[in-house]
Order: structure tokens, then C-alpha cells, then sequence
């Protein structure tokens, strides 16, 4: 699922709501790992202990459900376009369900999008592997929140 809209049009919260149906209905315990994207490229980021970002990245990319929140709002290099490719490639081979939320439509010819973040290759992947494309409309629901 790929929830995209301007921010603060709540597509935190309606992915939240999808887990929870999921969580409803479905078995009595299953894996779900949810990050925000800024963060999960910090922690990959290599460090003084060896094999730490390997053991992550393999985390992110085995868990039964992942949630990658605010995907797109990193800046691009080729190690995230790297890491980026590993995860979505890992998860779309083994068919792995990922929820993803992003400020960047899925196709804009006037604008960025989400292909310029990725790339091709992890963008076919994900049109592949996203069976419910959610534009989120309307507002700032924490800005309106606020005024009243």
C-alpha cells in the first residue's frame, strides 16, 4: 500500500489504521516494524560496530510487515538510492507486505515524484508490489487542529 498527500493529510494515521485491521483479522501475532524513513537510513548509516547496519538492513528487509513512514523525505545519494534498492528488492522478491507513506506523488510530470527519489528499478518494483495507490487530499489536519 502507498499512501501518498501533502503533509499532515493523515497518512500516518489511515496507515496506523490499516495495520490494525490487518492485526483484526489476521493471526494471532505477526511481525510489523514500523520506521520513519529519516530515521531508518540514520541507523543504517555504518559505525564503529561492525556488521550493525547489515543486521538492520537485513531486519527491515525480513520482518513479515514493514512500514516505511515519510519515505522520500531524505536527501538522495547513491548510498540511499543503494540501501533503498536492497530493501524494496529484497521485499518485493520474497513478496513481503510494505506500507509506505510520502509526501511525493507516485507520477508527476510537472514536479518530483517518488520515481526521482528511487530510482527506475526500485520504482517498477514498488508499482509492482503496491496493490492500494492512496492519494491523501485536503489540508493540514495538525495546522487546522491547532487554529481552532
Amino acid at each position: 500500500m502507498l499512501l501518498t498527500g501533502l503533509t499532515g493529510t493523515g497518512k500516518t494515521h489511515q496507515a496506523y489504521g490499516a495495520l490494525r485491521h490487518i492485526a483484526a483479522g489476521g493471526p494471532d501475532r505477526f511481525e510489523l516494524l514500523a520506521v520513519n524513513s529519516a530515521d531508518m537510513y540514520g541507523h543504517l548509516r555504518p559505525t564503529h560496530v561492525v556488521g550493525s547496519s547489515e543486521r538492520e538492513l537485513r531486519r527491515l528487509s525480513t520482518v513479515q510487515y514493514l512500514f516505511l513512514d515519510d519515505f522520500g523525505t531524505s536527501k538522495t545519494s547513491e548510498w540511499t538510492e543503494e540501501i533503498t534498492y536492497r530493501l524494496i528488492n529484497y521485499r518485493y522478491n520474497h513478496c513481503l507486505p510494505t506500507i509506505i507513506t510520502s509526501n511525493l506523488p507516485a507520477r508527476d510530470a510537472d514536479g518530483p515524484d517518488l520515481t526521482d527519489f528511487v530510482g527506475d528499478r526500485v520504482a517498477s518494483r514498488l508499482a509492482e508490489m503496491v496493490t492500494a495507490l492512496v492519494p491523501m487530499i485536503g489540508d493540514d489536519r495538525r495546522r487546522s487542529r491547532g487554529a481552532a
